[in-house]
């Protein structure tokens, strides 16, 4: 059984609704790299395709690397993307208090939903499952909240309820028996 400890990605500041945009991120932080680096352990490297991921991931020190996968990218939120949530509440607000407030299968605008989102991710993590004993993953808020909801065997909403601070380790195995080891957890 892998168990993965999932990363979230530098911060980008950006005060918008950022999926797929490739913004970067702020890697200036070097003490906070340093403890994240050592707290994980010597294990492969995945991140999703986006820069803010990949820069995260170089920032972890010489580690085996596996290809960046897409399928790790955050949610996609289409014409939402790059808007202040105030924009787009007073465009849609019934729209936009539905994706969060019953996560699901409500979609932004040529988005995503937030079971799409589950679905890639999930699919990701199960190619990976078996190939180590432990795999780091650098990714997004929406794919980690998505890997935490699976081993918790929760809804989406109640997951919703966790943090997922940037440069956060999420640690966990997918069973039978899943488990969660940390979540959020700030080295």
């Amino acid at each position: 059984m892998t168990r993965f400890w999932l990363v979230r990605h530098g911060p980008t500041h950006a005060k918008t609704m950022v999926g797929w945009t490739d913004l970067p991120a702020d890697l200036s932080d070097t003490a906070a790299l340093q403890r994240l680096s050592a707290h994980l352990p010597q294990a492969p490297v995945i991140s999703s395709d986006l820069s803010r991921a990949i820069a995260t991931a170089d920032a972890l020190g010489p580690r085996p690397r596996l290809p960046h996968d897409p399928a790790l990218r955050e949610m996609h939120f289409g014409q939402w993307e790059t808007r202040a949530f105030a924009e787009i509440e007073a465009e849609t607000p019934d729209l936009i208090r539905a994706f969060w407030e019953t996560p699901g299968d409500v979609r932004p605008p040529g988005g995503e939903s937030w079971n799409d989102l589950a679905n890639r991710t999930w699919g990701a993590l199960d190619r990976l499952q078996g190939l180590a004993p432990d795999i780091i993953v650098v990714a997004h808020f929406g794919p980690i909240l998505t890997a935490v909801q699976r081993a918790l065997a929760v809804a989406p909403v109640e997951v919703f309820a966790h943090r997922i601070d940037n440069l956060s380790v999420t640690s966990l195995t997918f069973g039978p028996p899943s488990k969660v080891f940390a979540i959020n957890h700030c080295p």
